[in-house]
C-alpha cells in the first residue's frame, strides 16, 4: 500500500483542501508559494477553485514532488493548515472530539470510492492513539494530528504526537499508528 498511490482511481478532493498546499508554506517567500502552486499545475491542478473537485492522485503526485524537492517538513507544514482550511464537522471543543473528528472531516473532503480513513481510541483522560489508513504521506498525517492535538489542548499542555506503527506507509506498510498526549 504506502504513501503517494490512491486506493481508487476515481476519488477526488476539494479545492479547498488542495488550496491548503498553498496556504500550508506560511509566511515563506512568494518564490516558495510559486513553487507549489507550479508543482501542483505539473501534476494537473492549475489554480485550485475552493467549489471545485480535483483528481486525488494528482494531488499525491505534487504532494511526492515536494517531499522530493523540498522535504518532508513542508508536508506537515500543510497537514498543520489542514484543520483551518478543509471542511470541518462544527462543535468540537476537546482534543479527544478532534481527533475523532479528523476521519469525519476527512469524508467530507473526499469522494468516489475507497479513501481510507483516520481513526481515533482514548486511552486515558489525556492520551490515545491516532490510526491514518490513507494514501498521504505520514508527514502529512503527522501534521494534522499535531494541529488538532494543539488546537484543543490546554494551553499549558505538553503535546506529544510520536508514531508507534511497525507498519508505516512510508516503509510499505498499511497504516501509521500515532501516539498522542496533551
Amino acid at each position: 500500500m504506502g504513501q503517494f498511490e490512491a486506493f481508487d482511481e476515481g476519488v477526488e478532493v476539494n479545492g479547498q483542501t488542495v488550496r491548503s498546499m498553498l496556504t500550508g508554506v506560511g509566511d515563506l517567500s512568494s518564490v516558495f508559494e510559486k513553487r507549489m502552486q507550479e508543482t501542483l499545475a505539473e501534476n494537473g491542478i492549475d489554480e485550485p477553485e475552493p467549489d471545485e473537485w480535483y483528481p486525488q492522485q494528482a494531488y499525491l503526485d505534487a504532494f511526492e514532488s515536494i517531499v522530493d524537492s523540498v522535504g518532508s517538513r513542508t508536508v506537515t507544514n500543510v497537514g498543520k493548515k489542514i484543520p483551518e482550511n478543509a471542511d470541518w464537522p462544527p462543535g468540537i471543543d476537546s482534543v479527544a472530539g478532534g481527533l475523532e473528528s479528523i476521519n469525519e472531516a476527512y469524508q467530507m473532503n473526499h469522494r468516489n470510492g475507497d479513501i481510507g480513513y483516520y481513526a481515533f481510541e482514548k486511552e486515558g483522560d489525556s492520551e490515545g492513539k491516532v490510526f491514518c489508513k490513507n494514501p498521504y504521506p505520514c508527514d502529512f498525517d503527522r501534521g494534522i494530528v499535531t494541529a488538532v492535538v494543539e488546537e484543543f489542548s490546554p494551553e499549558d499542555a505538553l503535546v506529544g504526537v510520536e508514531e508507534v506503527s511497525d507498519q508505516c506507509r512510508a516503509s510499505g506498510g498499511n497504516e501509521c499508528i500515532y501516539q498522542v498526549s496533551w
